[in-house]
């Protein structure tokens, strides 16, 4: 996570940032589908929020959600090892392959691909 400025939290919790820029999570099987719809939607309603990055823990594939002018989202999908993205709300560039440093795909269980739909504000790379 990246928050511009001073950290706010929410009703003085410590675990409950309320105005993160960049949020990363790492994909695992019994957390996916709630990381990417109800998590994410509860994301999206901080004004603060920028970015979100989603990390398959099993494979090559970052999901890179930016918000767009008037709360419009656009997604692209990044899926080679030798893929670059860049969080323009930090302008920073990543490479995959030091995303995945260190991970060693073929000890990971493996996981069964399902197919996507691509809508006009999505950019499918690889």
């Amino acid at each position: 996570m990246v928050v511009s400025g001073d950290v706010e939290y929410y009703e003085n919790r410590q675990d409950t940032i309320l105005n993160p820029s960049v949020i990363v999570e790492v994909l695992s099987k019994s957390t996916k589908a709630y990381d990417k719809t109800d998590k994410f939607d509860f994301y999206r309603s901080l004004p603060s929020f920028q970015e979100y990055l989603v990390i398959d823990q099993y494979r090559y594939s970052v999901e890179q959600y930016v918000k767009r002018d008037e709360g419009k989202w656009s997604i692209t999908y990044y899926e080679l090892e030798e893929d670059s993205l860049n969080l323009g709300a930090i302008d920073i560039t990543l490479k995959l392959q030091n995303i995945y440093t260190n991970v060693n795909f073929e000890s990971l269980e493996p996981t069964f691909r399902t197919s996507t739909c691509s809508t006009p504000s999505s950019t499918r790379r690889g």
